[in-house]
């Protein structure tokens, strides 16, 4: 399965390991996913979303379903019908 945020499309970035003499080396920087079940009232449905924890928080201060009309409002394809 793809290490990307259903939400917020985070996906792995790359970087260096450094060392202490400062040798560089390739390194992925993978977003925190967390696997998240939610129930939406207004249209009676529970959810099974793959979140990372930046779009948790930001489903805790908003409302996941104020979250998805943003989101629906700026393109984005959620696979949720509201």
């Amino acid at each position: 399965m793809s290490k990307v945020c259903q939400l917020t499309g985070k996906r792995p970035i790359t970087g260096n390991h450094v060392s202490h003499s400062n040798r560089k080396t390739k390194r992925r920087f993978e977003p925190n996913l967390q696997k998240k079940r939610y129930y939406i009232p207004e249209v009676d449905k529970w959810v099974t979303l793959r979140l990372s924890t930046s779009a948790m928080r930001n489903i805790n201060k908003i409302g996941l379903y104020e979250y998805l009309k943003d989101l629906q409002r700026k393109g984005v394809d959620i696979g949720v019908q509201l």
